[in-house]
């Protein structure tokens, strides 16, 4: 027995080191990072609560949480109604079904960095491919990369290009787990397309709705190469995201405990509205 017990620490270990060195190692470093004055320069110097102070008072911050949390409603909200949308579609029997799921699935597997690339050319205000439509069917277009009200909007339509493909493949597979005799059962008794839909498809598919609510609130709150390549977190600060910001102050201006405490705070705003989540699951998501 106690051969056994060491052989097992010994295939964990690389984990548990894993683990130790590569998350609570720097997650505890941060957090004790977020207490000093750090500039990499020199040695750091104990602060206190004094980073944390000058976050609530800078109305920056304040700037930057709001637009990360239009960003990840926008992003989220609409990303899912039109994942479930196309997966429902795609669901039905169809000529040619899986060339339209290779269609829809492509942008996923394009580098996001490259494609923010192409989408800045895109979305020029001055020779872009959007404003140049617009302007053949004689409609002034907006200045998508140059006008605060228009930017985040414009990064939100690239964003969900880039990922609705990704959530659509989740939908599709909870469908297709779905028994079909449920629909037949309820054909049978003369519901209607609407009474199938809320009262078949959308509590059996509240599990993987739950899933992907999780993962697309999580993935839109760590956006950062979009608002990096297009707009670098511009015009007036329009773009500003969490993860930007907390690059800005380590990277560009170093300071390294202002953005551990920032980090440390954005881990708790993620941490409070994924519980959140799971908490209200009880009352929306069933389980067969």
């Amino acid at each position: 027995m106690v051969r056994k017990k060491y052989e097992a620490w010994l295939f964990l270990g690389p984990s548990l080191l894993g683990l130790v060195f590569m998350i609570y190692g720097p997650v505890a470093a941060v957090f004790g990072l977020g207490f000093t004055h750090y500039d990499v320069l020199r040695p750091a110097e104990w602060a206190g609560l004094s980073n944390y102070i000058s976050i609530f008072s800078n109305p920056l911050f304040w700037k930057v949480l709001w637009n990360t949390v239009y960003f990840a409603l926008g992003t989220g909200v609409v990303g899912i109604f039109f994942s479930l949308i196309l997966a429902m579609l795609i669901n039905v029997d169809i000529p040619l079904q899986g060339i339209f799921r290779t269609i829809f699935f492509l942008p996923v597997v394009v580098s996001m960095v490259a494609a923010s690339f192409i989408w800045r050319w895109m979305l020029n205000s001055h020779f872009g491919v959007f404003n140049y439509l617009l302007q053949t069917v004689g409609i002034s277009g907006p200045l998508w990369l140059d006008d605060p009200r228009w930017t985040m909007f414009g990064i939100i339509i690239m964003t969900l290009w880039k990922m609705v493909g990704y959530n659509m493949i989740i939908f599709l597979a909870g469908l297709k787990n779905i028994p079909r005799e449920f629909y037949q059962a309820a054909q049978i008794d003369g519901a209607g397309w609407s009474t199938r839909l809320f009262r078949i498809t959308l509590p059996l598919l509240s599990p993987t709705t739950f899933f992907v609510i999780i993962v697309s609130l999580i993935n839109a709150f760590l956006v950062f190469e979009q608002t990096y390549v297009i707009t670098n977190g511009g015009p007036a600060n329009a773009t500003l995201t969490f993860a930007l910001h907390i690059f800005n102050n380590a990277f560009l201006y170093f300071k390294m405990g202002y953005a551990s405490a920032l980090a440390f705070l954005f881990f708790i705003i993620i941490l409070l509205v994924t519980m959140i989540q799971i908490g209200l699951q009880k009352r929306w998501v069933y389980y067969d």
